[in-house]
């Protein structure tokens, strides 16, 4: 495995970490419904993850705000 590859996975798995000590949500397991919740959508409007039932959804968590304070 590539150096880059080894750097990447590093990076994904202390995000991971971080993510899951910094949220105490209930923990879920395999089959589970993903709990409700809804979005700002970009065409305006809320969109709610059960109006998606029955199709693939991905969902990418990531920070927009690289101040570093």
């Amino acid at each position: 495995m590539s150096f880059l590859k080894k750097l990447l996975m590093s990076s994904l798995f202390a995000m991971l970490l971080i993510f899951s000590a910094a949220h105490s949500a209930p923990a879920l397991d395999v089959g589970d419904k993903a709990p409700e919740f809804d979005l700002d959508s970009t065409k305006g409007g809320k969109l709610k993850l059960s109006s998606l039932r029955g199709k693939n959804v991905l969902i990418n968590f990531y920070r927009n705000d690289f101040d570093p304070t």
